[in-house]
């Protein structure tokens, strides 16, 4: 039979192979004992229905640490919430801690007037001190903690901000280390997280996911939070990379209910693909190494393949990644990046064509091989069978049969 005709099962879910229904025959799994996938997240049904639309508000100022604020924007949007980064500077775009320049959906004195279902400020020097001094974000919060619905605040943020305002009265309160003796002594916790009422604060940036998540929970319920929580994936892109796989691969993910963190290897968050589009990521490699994550799936494109694979901080992560038996993958020229860095051995891959001669290792024609933790693609034309395979991996196949007929995609 022809390899790209083969379809062999492998245990990609709960449910035994042998009542699945026939996967698409260009994907080839391999036969294993051993579950095929680390990464254990609930189905979503097929009759759920989306969760009521909440709104929060994010605040920046100068100098606030960009990891909290997207991290907080990108979790709680994945949620369903209708978030707004609001600036307290007078221009929307607001450098910040590290350099990043984030552009504001709305300066602050347009949402004086508005009602939230929690404003949660993000914390940087002196980005904390810049919310503190505004007036305005002073007066939405205030009303905030008097109306008993959610707020909370993040590093550096609960000790100079919410003191300072005094809405950490009788509540539980952490915050960065760095700052803990601003905090008044008997109310103190070590905690990461910590939930008081309606305040809910925690530690710093390695401590913002859970932060996020904390929140999705209290306005969406555990559900949400865990099929969020559970599916953390780093889209890592530099100057070269497929433009087309890039997209494909961020957008049906995140239909897929998948927390995609776009990042470049670059020294600037915009790059430039293999055919000149210009693409902004979420986040530069050297912020996104501090989270840990469920997946790291690599963009083709023969550039930037070769300048992913320069980057000491991608690769130390994919080492490490891999080493704790994380799912991770490639399509076209970045599986061979992953043969490059002994990252096939044992393994049955796919690739492009024109790059096949350079795997050593185990090669077969299918345009897209699940083999156990691996998951690897031709290329171009095959972005889609790769997305739908991951989704399939995450989360089973009726959630993937979904996703295949709202994107009029033929999936058998």
């Amino acid at each position: 039979m022809d390899g790209a005709m083969a379809t062999l099962f492998r245990t990609l879910s709960p449910i035994p192979f042998s009542c699945c229904a026939p996967i698409r025959p260009s994907i080839l799994t391999r036969v294993a004992t051993q579950s095929s996938s680390s990464i254990a997240v609930s189905p979503l049904p097929h009759s759920s229905k989306p969760p009521q639309e909440k709104k929060v508000l994010v605040p920046i100022g100068m100098g606030t640490e960009e990891i909290e604020a997207v991290i907080l924007v990108n979790v709680l949007r994945q949620a369903g919430a209708q978030v707004t980064l609001a600036s307290v500077e007078k221009e929307l775009e607001v450098p910040c801690y590290s350099g990043t320049r984030l552009i504001a959906d709305a300066c602050i004195s347009k949402c004086a007037d508005q009602m939230y279902d929690l404003v949660a400020l993000p914390g940087g020097m002196p980005g904390s001190v810049r919310l503190r001094d505004c007036k305005a974000l002073q007066k939405i919060t205030t009303r905030q903690a008097e109306d008993n619905r959610l707020y909370g605040a993040i590093s550096t943020a609960p000790a100079v901000v919410l003191v300072a305002w005094g809405l950490h009265e009788s509540k539980k309160i952490t915050c960065h280390p760095a700052f803990k003796d601003k905090l008044p002594t008997f109310w103190q916790v070590q905690e990461n997280v910590q939930v008081s009422e309606a305040m809910t604060t925690s530690r710093g940036p390695g401590t913002t996911i859970q932060f996020a998540l904390s929140f999705v929970e209290q306005l969406f319920g555990l559900t949400i939070a865990q099929e969020i929580g559970n599916s953390l994936v780093l889209l890592p892109v530099a100057n070269g990379s497929e433009e087309i796989e890039v997209v494909m691969l961020a957008d049906i993910l995140r239909r897929a209910r998948v927390n995609v963190v776009v990042v470049s290897v670059e020294k600037r968050r915009q790059i430039v693909g293999s055919k000149k589009i210009k693409i902004i990521a979420d986040q530069c490699i050297s912020d996104a190494s501090k989270s840990t994550y469920d997946l790291i799936i690599l963009p083709g494109g023969v550039d930037g393949a070769e300048r992913l694979s320069k980057s000491r901080i991608l690769m130390k992560l994919l080492k490490e990644h891999t080493e704790a038996g994380k799912v991770y993958g490639g399509t076209q020229s970045s599986v061979v990046i992953l043969e490059k860095k002994g990252l096939l051995k044992g393994k049955v891959a796919t690739t492009d064509p024109s790059t096949k001669d350079q795997l050593r290792g185990l090669v077969d024609e299918a345009e897209v091989i699940i083999d156990g933790n691996l998951i690897t693609g031709k290329g171009l034309g095959t972005v889609i069978d790769l997305s739908l395979a991951i989704v399939r991996k995450l989360f089973g196949l009726e959630r993937t049969r979904c996703l295949a007929e709202g994107l009029v995609y033929d999936y058998k």
